[in-house]
């Protein structure tokens, strides 16, 4: 990794210190005698789930910034990426991971606590557009970095996966001492210092991914489902300052040409969203935090939403029917990752012949018997094609011989964090044992197990 060029010597050797402090043992993966990533042979399930969520966390200490603590876009600098570029949304689901990390004892409480107080104490005095970040932010200097030529400014739906996670970063940090009552006070001022309300655009009904202090809402996005987006309504809906009524949600979010479905696919109904469900990633990013299990409003049961979209995805991939090489019952998962050309947001009718290990990972609570056939098949089976420092690589594609070298926050993440969901339900415990959360949820008409009454 490229040495960060504006930060103190001091913060440096702070920094350079607890990441070895950190990766010392427990993070740093086994190399056989030539020094390449180990594939251990005769794992069983439990221990391979664990070696792939703590391999994969490495990726956010590793390319966590030394200044912010956030995590790096990515691991490579394509595409014109600085080292300074570090994202939002991933940084949301690496706090996340850093919660799984500490709650296994891969690193230390308290210095999993010092690390994200950094990293929230940065965040207090980065560029924010009414309480809301931009996609990406300099790491250094907490400047906005445009993600497009009219994209440089504020970002809602990144915002919205950041503190999916940093509400639960404050839920889980729950002891009576300095650092991890600083921890929350932090969380809770930059919470509640959101404009949801704001992003209403004047008083529409619908919630604006985007508003710019040189282009205002020039970028003219409003967001309706279904998508990815899911999350970003829940928590307009539970601010506590500056929340979003609940006829935004209902009339807009909830108002589109392609919300309702309600046809089926290989034998499998589909209540919302695109025909064959679109990219994995609907079903996954929003429900980091959120508990889907018999989560229900008056437009679908969300547990039979993801687990439908993702067997449909699965059994696009098996049918094949552009006979794409590899695909298969063992080999499946279509969502947003690089290729062979740049990137693109694959799904059924967008196949690019590109499997996306995050894709079957990150459904193992909807598909576990499913998914761990296609973990067993990349980690024993592909090996180290893509198996490397971080987990697996971003992508691959078997039919144009075409394996990444390198790694995607956005990606890493939600493998670490649906895993653990599978294995103990840890962090929709935490989201939803949100007051506010709670009172959001039930603001929208939502109904779930996990919901009091």
């Amino acid at each position: 990794m490229k040495i960060f060029s504006s930060f103190s010597v001091s913060v440096c050797l702070l920094f350079c210190f607890t990441a070895a402090q950190l990766t010392a043992g427990q993070l740093q993966p086994k190399k056989d005698t030539k020094g390449k990533i180990e594939i251990q042979q005769n794992l069983s399930d439990t221990a391979l789930l664990t070696l792939v969520q703590k391999q994969t966390f490495k990726y956010f200490w590793d390319f966590a910034h030394p200044v912010s603590g956030m995590a790096r876009e990515r691991s490579n600098p394509a595409y014109g990426y600085g080292d300074e570029v570090v994202t939002t949304g991933g940084t949301g689901f690496g706090v996340m991971a850093t919660i799984v990390a500490a709650e296994r004892g891969w690193i230390k409480r308290d210095s999993a606590a010092l690390h994200l107080l950094k990293m929230v104490n940065f965040l207090g005095k980065a560029d924010s557009y009414h309480g809301v970040f931009p996609h990406w932010l300099n790491g250094a200097t907490g400047k906005t970095i445009p993600f497009s030529r009219k994209d440089d400014g504020a970002d809602l739906v990144e915002t919205s996966y950041l503190f999916q996670g940093l509400l639960c970063v404050r839920q889980y940090f729950n002891k009576d001492n300095d650092i991890e009552s600083q921890l929350r006070n932090r969380i809770n001022w930059l919470w509640n210092d959101i404009e949801w309300n704001w992003f209403t655009k004047g008083g529409e009904e619908v919630l604006y991914w985007h508003w710019s202090p040189n282009n205002g809402w020039a970028m003219n996005f409003p967001v309706r489902g279904y998508n990815e987006c899911l999350i970003m309504y829940v928590l307009a809906a539970s601010g506590e300052r500056y929340p979003i009524s609940s006829a935004v949600y209902h009339r807009g979010w909830a108002q589109s040409n392609f919300f309702k479905n309600d046809k089926e696919f290989y034998g499998i109904k589909l209540p919302l969203g695109f025909d064959y469900g679109g990219p994995l990633f609907f079903s996954q990013y929003s429900f980091l935090g959120l508990d889907p299990t018999n989560l229900a409003d008056r437009y679908a049961n969300y547990w039979e939403q993801n687990k439908n979209h993702t067997l449909i995805n699965r059994a696009w991939c098996i049918e094949n029917p552009r006979k794409f090489k590899g695909y298969g019952e063992n080999c499946w998962g279509l969502t947003a990752s690089d290729n062979f050309e740049g990137y693109n947001a694959h799904a059924p009718g967008n196949d690019l012949g590109v499997i996306t290990p995050t894709a079957a990972l990150s459904a193992f609570p909807y598909t576990p018997e499913y998914s761990m056939q296609a973990l067993k098949h990349f980690y024993f089976d592909l090996g180290d094609k893509i198996w490397g420092e971080y987990g697996f690589v971003d992508a691959f594609s078997e039919t144009n011989n075409w394996y990444a070298t390198n790694y995607l926050a956005i990606d890493q993440g939600p493998i670490i964090v649906m895993i653990e969901n599978y294995r103990t339900g840890l962090l929709w415990k935490l989201f939803m044992s949100c007051p506010e959360i709670q009172s959001g949820l039930k603001k929208l008409d939502f109904t779930a197990p996990s919901i009091s009454k």
